[in-house]
């Protein structure tokens, strides 16, 4: 089989992504979000992760000009025998799991957590990484926006980031909206903006306003397809699937220190040299706790 047909068909798929049904453009969507796992399920449990029927999964290997769901399929699953390895089984989690339920309910955890950061990192492209990162030093400023649980990581990328990039702001400020925060924004501008499935509307809305004045659009989420009006320069995907309700945060924690050393290191001196000012101010001014002396 051609191994290049797997991601010409990724690339097929988000091409025709805007102008499918609302079902379809789920199933399409899955398929480009969730390669690894689309290649190993069967279709009942593809459907059920992907919230659509199987006539739905069957529909789109037809849209996309294959005979049947298991002829779509098979480039993934052949991308999965020739190029992926799995992670060696940790006999310790089957240990932790056979000891009761919060034994089980740990190593289901620790076993998304590891293999999601494993996922995340695997997919990146160096290459991609590396204008991503050529285009925040280029930038006069750069702005860095998330909502609600995303924040989190936006909060912990500016306060670490900003020491390798000084030019970089975290919106919105002072109970404003980030838009308030791009008012007199310039096309030499850029903007980092964190949000993974539901979207944040005003992250969103953030992102599109940024676009419409000229800023280059550097989007960190879970999708490469994240809402048909947004075109990024730059697009970073981690993987966060939990074992929980909510989102696991690990693959991107791990994606986001890799943008980090990144820039650290094509900060060189300065960025050393403006860490060193940061623990000289901490210290000057007591901001860490010592314990006092007997």
């Amino acid at each position: 089989m051609d191994p290049t047909l797997k991601p010409r068909l990724v690339a097929a798929l988000k091409d025709e992504i805007a102008h499918l049904a609302p079902q379809l453009r789920a199933a399409a969507k899955y398929v480009i979000d969730h390669p690894l796992e689309f290649g190993l399920d069967p279709i009942r449990e593809t459907a059920r992760k992907a919230q659509v029927s199987t006539y739905t999964l069957v529909k789109i290997a037809k849209t996309m000009g294959f005979e049947s769901y298991e002829a779509f399929r098979a480039p993934f699953r052949q991308a999965l025998l020739s190029t992926a390895h799995e992670a060696e089984h940790l006999a310790w989690l089957d240990e932790t799991r056979a000891t009761g339920d919060t034994g089980r309910v740990f190593a289901d955890a620790a076993d998304n957590a590891l293999s999601i950061v494993q996922r995340s990192l695997q997919r990146q492209d160096l290459a991609a990484l590396e204008r991503a990162v050529e285009t925040l030093l280029a930038a006069d400023r750069v702005f860095l926006t998330a909502m609600r649980a995303s924040y989190a990581m936006a909060y912990y990328l500016h306060y670490v980031g900003r020491m390798a990039l000084p030019s970089l702001e975290l919106i919105p400020r002072h109970m404003n909206s980030a838009i308030d925060d791009l008012n007199d924004a310039a096309p030499n501008d850029a903007l980092i903006a964190i949000s993974i499935t539901p979207y944040s509307r005003e992250t969103i809305e953030a992102c599109v306003y940024a676009q419409r004045k000229g800023l280059k659009l550097v989007m960190i989420s879970d999708s490469e397809v994240v809402a048909p009006e947004l075109s990024p320069e730059h697009t970073l995907v981690a993987n966060v699937l939990s074992s929980h309700h909510f989102a696991c945060y690990s693959g991107m924690t791990a994606l986001l220190e890799t943008l980090v050393a990144l820039l650290m290191d094509r900060g060189g001196q300065g960025a050393m040299a403006r860490i060193r000012s940061y623990e000289t101010l901490r210290l000057e001014n007591n901001a860490y706790w010592l314990a006092k002396k007997t």
